[in-house]
């Protein structure tokens, strides 16, 4: 897309505008570090133009909280005290680490995701957020927790302009093949490589 500019205009009738309007459906997957980081910024975007957004979370520790979710929860404060930005909710629809030791049976948290993503369907149905994040959400879809085909169904199918944005690795085909847009993170160099653990600020 050079200078912004698409390469080419499909035949489907639809003016400028109401092709660029239309909603976007993005996977960020891959198995470098900065896929739930490109959403939150895309997020960030969201409620700078005043839409309502809805960030999911399914694999993190309810006792977790990342540096995006203080500053989101923060931001959702700012929309209701001065009317700046758009209303903001933060859900943690799972629990613990997908490669720690997690209290509680692999169906006590097959459960929990299956409850967690019939609630965003809900809300995708009654158009309830203009933009959602659904964070890891590839891990239950990776597990079978969640059926892949649900999930490109409904959001397939979601009414009005409701932009969705999942991340996670390892992206099923099928939401690959569903998606508008879909990023995959690489990894070239890493911290890590060196034995540098995460540190405060970058990591969380």
């Amino acid at each position: 897309m050079p200078q912004g500019k698409p390469e080419v205009v499909p035949d489907d009738g639809l003016s400028t505008r109401q092709r660029r309007n239309r909603p976007i459906f993005a996977v960020h997957t891959g198995a470098m570090k900065g896929k739930s980081t490109a959403a939150f910024g895309m997020a960030l975007r969201a409620w700078n133009q005043g839409w309502s957004v809805g960030v999911f979370q399914f694999v993190k520790s309810a006792k977790w909280r990342v540096g995006e979710e203080s500053a989101f929860r923060a931001l959702g404060e700012v929309h209701e005290r001065t009317g700046q930005g758009g209303p903001v909710e933060w859900h943690k629809m799972g629990e613990g680490w997908s490669w720690s030791r997690k209290a509680g049976t692999d169906e006590d948290h097959a459960a929990n995701a299956r409850e967690g993503w019939a609630e965003i369907k809900r809300r995708l149905a009654a158009e309830q957020h203009d933009f959602y994040v659904l964070d890891e959400f590839t891990y239950p879809l990776k597990w079978g927790w969640i059926d892949v085909s649900d999930v490109v169904t409904a959001i397939g199918e979601r009414p009005g302009r409701q932009h969705v944005v999942i991340t996670g690795r390892d992206a099923p085909p099928e939401l690959i093949e569903a998606a508008d847009l879909v990023v995959e993170m690489t990894k070239v160099k890493h911290p890590m490589d060196a034995g540098q653990k995460g540190q405060r600020g970058i990591e969380w």
